[in-house]
């Protein structure tokens, strides 16, 4: 690969998710050959793994890695159940610690039971919880606001604005934000709402793919860059322009992309950041 194509992809990242078919060591394999500078590690491929060893692996392929995938989903009306999901993110964060992952995303939760309030108050009391968990592990926290159509299940948090306010609630250097832009594309005061968290120093993360029209599955089709109808190249130069430096990582959930050859796919990754990130 020519130097120049690799300093265009010096700030990309992939998730395991993406390519989800491959295991984790053919995918930091393929990612490291087409010089990909970096990979968020999905917790369902460390399962059975060491940890430790899986982290090594990435690093001596010279991929950084930038987050680990998933904490979150604390509300619940069981009080057993909000314990259960500290417990649960408390092991993410040992996880996160022995793979070398600085940051942890956070998809908050939600519960249809009760009010979206009641949510987004256990979302707060969950995360308080387990700042002085992650603080000592010197691993990071991000707040993901998910798209509204979400909010019955997967997350009570759904703005930017949202996620900023309970950021600076949590009043935490630990508690960041992570912006996708699937998720947030439609939001006429996001670029207010990007400043507003890069002057507190709360962009953690920055999510790229995009929204195809028609969509035919609300959560497993996803686009690559370029095959729908979000402005990424704005909202990536809005989140530069508010201080955040660091990768730009490819989500995709695609059940079309998954049935494909990987390969194939990605090198339509690597194209598409390319031509539209």
């Amino acid at each position: 690969m020519s130097q120049e194509k690799l300093k265009d992809l010096s700030r990309l990242c992939i998730h395991t998710i993406t390519t989800k078919p491959w295991d984790i060591r053919t995918a930091a394999q393929n990612f490291s050959e087409a010089g990909i500078a970096g990979i968020t590690v999905w917790r369902d491929v460390l399962d059975g793994k060491n940890i430790q060893h899986t982290g090594s692996m990435l690093r001596d392929l010279d991929l950084r890695i930038v987050s680990l995938c998933r904490g979150g989903f604390f509300p619940h009306t069981d009080h057993g159940e909000r314990i259960r999901a500290i417990d649960d993110n408390k092991k993410a964060i040992d996880e996160a610690a022995a793979l070398g992952a600085p940051l942890i995303v956070l998809v908050c939760g939600a519960s249809p039971d009760q009010s979206l309030q009641e949510s987004r108050d256990q979302i707060a009391e969950g995360i308080a919880a387990i700042i002085p968990y992650a603080s000592s592990a010197n691993i990071k926290l991000a707040i993901e606001p998910l798209h509204p159509m979400y909010a019955d299940t997967r997350s009570a948090i759904n703005t930017m604005a949202q996620a900023n306010d309970m950021a600076e609630q949590l009043n935490s250097e630990t508690v960041g934000v992570a912006i996708d832009v699937y998720h947030l594309w439609w939001d006429p005061a996001l670029k207010t709402e990007i400043q507003r968290c890069g002057n507190n120093k709360h962009i953690f993360a920055f999510h790229i793919c995009d929204w195809k029209t028609p969509t035919t599955d609300l959560l497993l089709d996803r686009g690559l860059m370029g095959d729908g109808c979000i402005n990424i190249r704005q909202i990536r130069r809005w989140v530069e322009e508010a201080g955040f430096d660091g990768l730009n990582e490819v989500e995709i959930f695609s059940k079309k992309f998954w049935e494909e050859d990987q390969a194939a796919f990605l090198s339509k990754i690597t194209k598409a950041y390319l031509d539209h990130s």
